[in-house]
């Protein structure tokens, strides 16, 4: 079956973690470390559930299960601060980072990042991954109040982008964010990172094994534009 090619799309909204960089070892590492501290040993089956949570969400969670006595909101600045450490010692980008992206901008598209990670961590991901001019339009979960599968941080991202959800892709790598952004009206690719590839992606418009493939899908020769606006919508199409 061919597959389908995304007319109308003006703007491509990404999910970081996951897709941008392999930052699940890094997330399990840091909440291991700091909970360590407390007594306390954080398994990766453990971290496993709350793929897509916000920090205050995972935070008030492990505190109540195991009876921690910091604040909510201390455990996640100190959970960050481990995580940031990492991060610029460890983070390493995924396959089509930067190119994908480079590509897509040159092409005319509008690019947004739209994460569950604290604005801190967003920041520094992205400078450590040297994307961080990429993206103009930065949305964490963290800001709208509710994390994925709520279609907020989305929205957010349209809104700001100044264009309707119809004429956004997402790029997503787990089930939560896929729902998160079905409900908000866009079209959404699946690239599964390691942590995922269980996941039931059905919902999603197109599974990709990288992030590369997504060259193919988009009107425009993203991979060699240089400075030419996007072209008008072409047919979609699949067979």
């Amino acid at each position: 079956m061919t597959a389908p090619r995304f007319a109308g799309i003006e703007a491509v909204v990404f999910d970081m973690d996951g897709v941008l960089v392999d930052s699940e070892p890094l997330h399990l590492e840091a909440t291991r470390r700091l909970l360590a501290g407390y007594g306390v040993r954080y398994s990766q089956e453990e971290n496993a559930e709350f793929f897509g949570f916000t920090d205050m969400e995972l935070f008030a969670i492990l505190r109540s299960r195991h009876g921690l006595s910091p604040a909510t909101s201390e455990l996640a600045q100190r959970g960050a601060e481990e995580l940031i450490e990492l991060i610029g010692r460890e983070a390493a980008p995924l396959p089509g980072v930067p190119a994908v992206l480079e590509g897509l901008k040159r092409s005319g598209y509008r690019l947004a990042l739209a994460s569950s990670s604290t604005p801190q961590v967003i920041a520094a991901m992205l400078r450590a991954l040297r994307v961080d001019g990429l993206f103009p339009t930065v949305v964490s979960s963290v800001e709208v109040g509710r994390g994925k599968p709520a279609p907020d941080v989305f929205l957010a991202a349209a809104s700001r982008l100044g264009r309707p959800p119809s004429r956004c892709l997402v790029v997503e790598d787990f089930r939560n964010g896929v729902l998160a952004a079905k409900r908000a009206g866009m079209a959404c690719v699946a690239v599964p990172c390691a942590a995922t590839r269980h996941q039931d992606f059905a919902e999603a418009d197109v599974v990709l094994d990288t992030l590369e493939d997504l060259v193919s899908l988009l009107p425009g020769d993203v991979r060699e534009t240089r400075g030419r606006p996007r072209p008008g919508p072409a047919a979609a199409g699949s067979g």
